[in-house]
């Protein structure tokens, strides 16, 4: 396989309890680790890479609502959750020399850029990794459907989403051994089967933009590279089949 990368620009989506490893909370340095070698790896194939990562490994706005606080408060805690991880995957991808930045949705001066997207894209256009914190700086709205909405501003070629497994399937895997997995399926079909990856506002978005989702196994090493290739396992979502 050649090693001219199939994307030009793309953004990784990877959720906040992807980066606990083995733990039940917080963050493991291990992981964290290994998904920092793997995106130097895509940003040494020539690759302009952008990131949204999650929140849910330190608060949950969904949860903290459910526990009687108040949603639109909770869903604010979980956004500053997101810049503490997009701080920490910053500080591992320096240690290893990649360039990155972070620009938040929410204002926060001290330790981040303010989210422009022009600015984001000269960073990119420079080889530099740009992290979106802060989700959309909205509440009600999902860092999944912040990764969609910043890859469409950004021009992205590709939305990759960064799983504990390797596609999509019709069932948890984990729990289910015989679930059907997909080699492909579009937009539309993800709606109708309701298949929980990302949430609808996200693929819809995608969808009116024309951008390929694709769903792999974050815990594989050297997964992002071999994606970047055509290689390996995922599930990849378009308007067609």
């Amino acid at each position: 396989m050649s090693e001219t990368p199939k994307y030009k620009r793309v953004l990784l989506k990877v959720s906040g309890e992807a980066l606990m490893g083995g733990r039940s909370y917080g963050l493991d340095v291990a992981t964290l680790k290994a998904i920092a070698h793997d995106v130097a790896g895509v940003v040494e194939l020539g690759v302009e890479v952008a990131m949204v990562i999650g929140g849910g490994n330190i608060f949950r706005g969904i949860a903290g609502a459910a526990t009687g606080m108040d949603r639109a408060q909770a869903d604010y805690m979980g956004m500053l959750a997101t810049v503490m991880n997009a701080l920490a995957m910053q500080s591992a991808l320096e240690k290893i020399g990649v360039q990155t930045r972070v620009q938040s949705a929410i204002e926060m001066s001290s330790i981040c850029e303010p989210y422009i997207r022009r600015r984001a894209m000269r960073h990119m256009e420079k080889g530099r990794v740009v992290i979106f914190g802060a989700g959309t700086g909205n509440p009600f709205f999902t860092t999944d459907t912040a990764a969609a909405l910043r890859a469409a501003e950004m021009g992205c070629d590709v939305l990759l989403k960064g799983t504990q497994v390797d596609g999509v399937y019709a069932a948890d895997p984990r729990k289910n051994p015989e679930a059907e997995r997909y080699e492909t399926l579009t937009y539309l079909e993800m709606l109708a089967r309701d298949l929980a990856v990302m949430d609808a506002a996200a693929i819809s978005v995608a969808r009116e933009n024309h951008l390929p989702i694709i769903v792999f196994n974050i815990h594989e090493p050297g997964a992002f590279t071999a994606v970047m290739k055509g290689e390996g396992r995922f599930t990849t979502v378009t308007d067609t089949p």
